[in-house]
């Protein structure tokens, strides 16, 4: 059974840092790509960022140069580093496996306001 479970989320001032984990397991971590998608209230899902299995990274306009997707194979962990938090970041996080979001986690919530 594929779990995917998101944490390190909260509420940061505009500007600030935060840096999201997802702990994967029931699958090989290492030969899937993976991806972090959010939705924000009252919104739809959007794409964030996507890195595949050889690490090769791909990230939305509206996050380029401010987020930083990685992951540890041996700890079959994803991350997200973000950074230079604005308002409009606001929303739940997702991980999901490979290039879908049918495999998801619950989500951490990420507030950015003052």
């Amino acid at each position: 059974e594929v779990q995917l479970v998101e944490s390190g989320g909260g509420l940061v001032q505009p500007g600030g840092s935060l840096r999201l984990s997802c702990a994967a397991s029931g699958f090989p971590f290492a030969s899937y790509g993976m991806m972090w998608v959010r939705q924000a209230p009252g919104k739809g899902l959007e794409w964030v960022s996507t890195i595949s299995g050889s690490s090769d990274t791909y990230y939305a306009e509206s996050v380029k140069g401010r987020f930083t997707i990685s992951r540890d194979n041996a700890k079959s962990t994803l991350f997200l580093q973000l950074n230079s938090l604005k308002t409009e970041d606001t929303a739940m996080y997702y991980c999901a496996k490979g290039y879908s979001t049918e495999d998801r986690g619950q989500g951490t919530q990420v507030t950015v306001s003052s």
